[in-house]
């Protein structure tokens, strides 16, 4: 009786650790990011700018290029060093995204996508960075 009991605590205690292991192997699933509504709402305030000076393609070269990719395909030299996947500017849920949600996640960041409140401080900047990457998938 007591062999039968220390064999099932054992194969329990087995079990469970095998289960641990294998949780912790599945690659990192995308969480949901979830916008605020207030930015979900959020308008463009620059969204007819004409940036002559080309300041969101030079900020996007600057702080997106390296995992984004040149044409914002999730292909840049860094993307597969993250654990977070990195979205496709192509793909119909980027495109989807309002300017306040492509504002949210470009400047607050989370997880891996850092934030860019203190390296893009100025207002239209930062607009002009998201209304650059809108171009990269026209």
């Amino acid at each position: 009786m007591k062999t039968k009991s220390l064999f099932i605590t054992v194969l329990l205690f087995t079990g469970s650790l095998v289960l641990i292991l294998m949780s912790m192997a599945v690659p990192n699933q995308e969480k949901p990011w979830v916008v605020p509504k207030k930015y979900q709402n959020m308008e463009n305030p620059y969204l007819n700018v004409n940036d002559d000076e080309n300041i969101g393609r030079i900020l996007y070269t600057k702080h997106c290029k390296s995992c984004h990719g040149k044409k914002g395909r999730g292909d840049g030299t860094k993307a597969s060093s993250v654990d977070t996947p990195v979205p496709d500017f192509a793909e119909d849920s980027f495109k989807k995204e309002t300017d306040g949600s492509l504002y949210y996640k470009s400047v607050l960041g989370r997880d891996d996508m850092p934030s860019f409140e203190k390296k893009i401080t100025e207002e239209e900047d930062r607009w002009l960075l998201i209304n650059y990457m809108k171009t990269l998938v026209k």
